[in-house]
């Protein structure tokens, strides 16, 4: 499974930005597809996942401003970010979790400041 993740960029605090990142190659029925991100200097964590059946979840510090939500026709994750704060900078990775593997994408750089 290959994912490309695109869209990330300089955006203000207060502003917005979506992510994408598309899946190809032997996709399971049955999968989860997520985010994560790492900041500078910190060691990577979870943003949030969604099942195939369209069930997210989301880590603490981006519930209430980040949206997950995927295309199973097009086999792609997309990650809305609203209310972008400082501290949501980072490189985000998106990752696929089918038949017992798990694959990450290239990564793509979210920076927020003004």
């Amino acid at each position: 499974v290959q994912l490309q993740a695109s869209g990330g960029g300089l955006v203000q605090p207060g502003g917005s930005l979506r992510l994408s990142c598309a899946a190809s190659g032997s996709i399971s029925s049955s999968n989860i597809m997520g985010w994560n991100r790492q900041a500078p200097g910190k060691q990577r964590e979870l943003v949030g996942s969604i099942t195939r059946g369209g069930i997210p979840i989301y880590a603490g510090p981006v519930k209430g401003r980040f949206t997950i939500s995927r295309d199973n026709a097009k086999n792609t994750v997309y990650l809305q970010m609203n209310s972008l704060k400082p501290e949501d900078t980072a490189v985000y990775y998106c990752w696929y979790d089918g038949s017992g593997s798990k694959y990450w994408g290239q990564g793509t750089l979210v920076t927020v400041s003004s």
